[in-house]
């Protein structure tokens, strides 16, 4: 499975110019002749992925395209611009051909801050999508809607050259010409981004979501001296020292960037380790599966230093730390 080494928390869906001006057949495509019940298809699969991904929390930002009836850039053009092709200019600012189908209509409400208003095929260029991107943590970008030569097209090469990892929903895009869409996948595939059905986008998410060990998190190491531990670490090692918050039970605790905690206390009847720390992505399902399986635990569910946190032990015995990052009790 292709999307296996993605982040659901990491990710966005980007939904392009699903608009009457191009999906709805009384739209400008519509009266200019291209079938809009092929543009239309996407309709369906494309709605149960935008709602699990709101279900799901993975941000679904959408583009409007926009024109408006005098453009004095594209007039300062000599040759005949796309917009010229059809029977009248599309998506007219203000205008019912403008507005997102009714079928989507809610789901795009859902958050308004995510529509983009874009004057120009590319969903980039010169919109606030790109800082929108940084600002909301997406690595993974997965792109549907219309048309495919056109608008999604422009946009998937955009994201690549900004180094995002890319994924077509393969039947949640669609295009006026079944030979242009054909050939464009193709050349995408080569180059561009990965591409995927949405039956399978659905299949990784639900996968993401199960209560799971997301990222290592620490070591905690037991030593007799922590100021020569800490001094050999730092000085002879290089490590460099993590800010964190201080231990519950108050023992001196010093942190690294290099993945491991150190502790005063070891004590002759103890192994060095203290315990190793990881991250889960649903703490609550994670204890809840735990106890079902009869794991014993050091202690329940509690407001660790990195968020809602249990203590379990593993076979052997070593106390596991497993913590949300911004869950509470």
């Amino acid at each position: 499975m292709i999307l296996e080494t993605l982040d659901y928390r990491k990710s966005a869906l980007l939904v392009i110019d699903l608009q009457n001006a191009f999906i709805h057949e009384q739209g400008t495509l519509g009266v200019s002749g291209v079938d809009t019940k092929r543009l239309s298809s996407i309709v369906p699969p494309l709605a149960k992925l935008i709602k699990r991904c709101q279900d799901t929390g993975i941000p679904v930002i959408w583009t409007m395209q926009e024109h408006f009836a005098i453009d004095h850039n594209r007039a300062k053009k000599k040759l005949l611009g796309h917009t010229a092709r059809r029977k009248r200019v599309s998506a007219l600012a203000g205008t019912w051909d403008e507005q997102i189908i009714d079928e989507l209509k809610d789901l795009a409400d859902f958050d308004p801050a995510f529509v983009i208003r874009k004057h120009r095929f590319g969903a980039f260029y010169e919109t606030r999508l790109e800082m929108m991107l940084k600002m909301l943590g997406t690595q993974h970008l997965f792109v549907a809607g219309a048309t495919t030569n056109a608008c999604v097209e422009t946009s998937i090469r955009e994201a690549y050259l900004r180094d995002l990892d890319v994924i077509a929903v393969d039947d949640c895009i669609s295009g006026v010409n079944a030979d242009w869409e054909a050939t464009a996948k193709q050349v995408w595939k080569q180059y561009f981004c990965e591409i995927a059905p949405s039956s399978e986008v659905l299949d990784w998410i639900g996968e993401q979501v199960k209560p799971r060990v997301t990222n290592y998190g620490h070591q905690l190491i037991m030593v007799d001296d922590i100021v020569t531990s800490v001094d050999f670490y730092t000085n002879l090692l290089g490590f460099t020292i993590r800010p964190a918050k201080p231990l519950a039970d108050g023992r001196p605790f010093t942190a690294f960037h290099q993945g491991i905690a150190l502790i005063h206390g070891k004590t002759s009847e103890h192994r060095q380790l203290d315990h190793i720390a990881f991250e889960v992505n649903d703490v609550r399902a994670m204890d809840a599966k735990l106890r079902r399986a009869g794991v014993r635990y050091f202690t329940d569910l509690h407001d660790g230093p990195y968020g809602l946190t249990i203590y379990i032990a593993d076979p052997d015995g070593t106390k596991v730390e497993l913590y949300q990052v911004g869950a509470t009790a």
